[in-house]
């Protein structure tokens, strides 16, 4: 993996870019450092979720506001693939077992799978309204997607249709797979609750009310027993007990955050705020002290953290003068010399 990552990222090694603080006080290291920059081409509008092709170690990009998703070749720092005429595509995931992308469009509520390896088309799943965020259980082999004014869909990728849907109060925005259990923990904003899921018996059976409103990031700690949710009114940081919803701690955050990550092996929590800022906190015990605010890009408010390739991928929107790009991070050298 070391040689791979050396491949990958030599070319960046001569470019003079760091990451800097802005509005961020001295004792907050950056924690990050900026090592490329990879243009998107002529792209418009918002950019939604990111998610990573292993296989090929490609970056998947969903350009809602451009109707296109682009496959990026980290390696060659460029696109390699557009896939267009898609409708408002919001989420997108890649299933390894059966080397196939899943791409769900907002705009007409449709799921496209298409071939990981050329791009074809492998079939289609009509949801009817607002398909949005898709999670991969690789272990049961199934696809959920979020949809409409209050769903999940179960697909069979084998089949490449939907089994059955399960019910819910309102439109999912992040929802997220506890590991080692039949739990899903899932952000209803236009409710104020996350919804606890069983996805064994396909239902709900329980409902955490929330005090902020907003609730649209979501990450999990397994090894802590923790939700994180982040809530954007008024901007929080709210870290909750997976056992009965407890609340543990409540942190200020960037404004505008659609995306979050946790960087297991440095306990490193990263959030991506359109505000301009990725903030970065100590994920290790209940305190979730923030220790960076790295300074990025009006709008750059999703992104991705690649455990494999140990980066973070920000996607930047068309500004003023300035092209849609991705921005790569990698951690601190810092953190890596004190092993954290």
């Amino acid at each position: 993996m070391r040689a791979c990552l050396t491949i990958l990222f030599i070319a960046a090694a001569a470019l003079p870019i760091a990451a800097t603080l802005h509005g961020a006080r001295a004792t907050e290291p950056a924690q990050l450092e900026l090592e490329m920059k990879i243009p998107l081409g002529d792209v418009k509008g918002r950019i939604d979720h990111l998610a990573f092709d292993s296989k090929r170690r490609r970056l998947l990009i969903a350009e809602l506001g451009n109707g296109t998703v682009a496959s990026v070749d980290l390696a060659g720092q460029k696109v390699v693939h557009v896939v267009s005429g898609l409708k408002e595509p919001q989420g997108v995931a890649y299933l390894p077992s059966h080397d196939t992308l899943y791409i769900a469009n907002g705009g007409d509520g449709s799921v496209r799978v298409l071939k990981a390896g050329d791009y074809s088309d492998n079939g289609r799943v009509d949801l009817g309204d607002d398909a949005d965020n898709v999670r991969i259980d690789s272990a049961a082999n199934r696809v959920f997607v979020g949809y409409g004014g209050g769903a999940m869909a179960i697909i069979d990728p084998a089949a490449r249709s939907k089994i059955t849907d399960i019910p819910l109060r309102a439109h999912p925005e992040s929802f997220q797979l506890a590991r080692g259990s039949n739990t899903i923990f899932v952000n209803l904003p236009r409710t104020h609750e996350i919804a606890v899921v069983d996805r064994a018996v396909g239902k709900q059976i329980a409902a955490w009310p929330m005090t902020g409103g907003g609730n649209f990031p979501m990450a999990l700690d397994d090894d802590a027993q923790r939700v994180l949710v982040v809530f954007r009114d008024p901007s929080s940081l709210g870290v909750f007990s997976m056992h009965q919803g407890g609340p543990v701690t409540r942190q200020d955050v960037c404004r505008d955050a659609d995306d979050m990550f946790l960087d297991a092996k440095r306990h490193r929590l990263y959030v991506s705020c359109g505000e301009g800022f990725v903030d970065v906190f100590d994920a290790q015990g209940d305190a979730y002290r923030r220790v960076g605010r790295v300074a990025t890009a009006s709008g750059a408010r999703t992104s991705l953290f690649i455990p494999d390739l140990d980066r973070l991928a920000l996607a930047v929107p068309a500004r003023p003068g300035q092209p849609a790009e991705v921005w790569m991070y990698q951690p601190a050298k810092a953190d890596e010399e004190t092993g954290r």
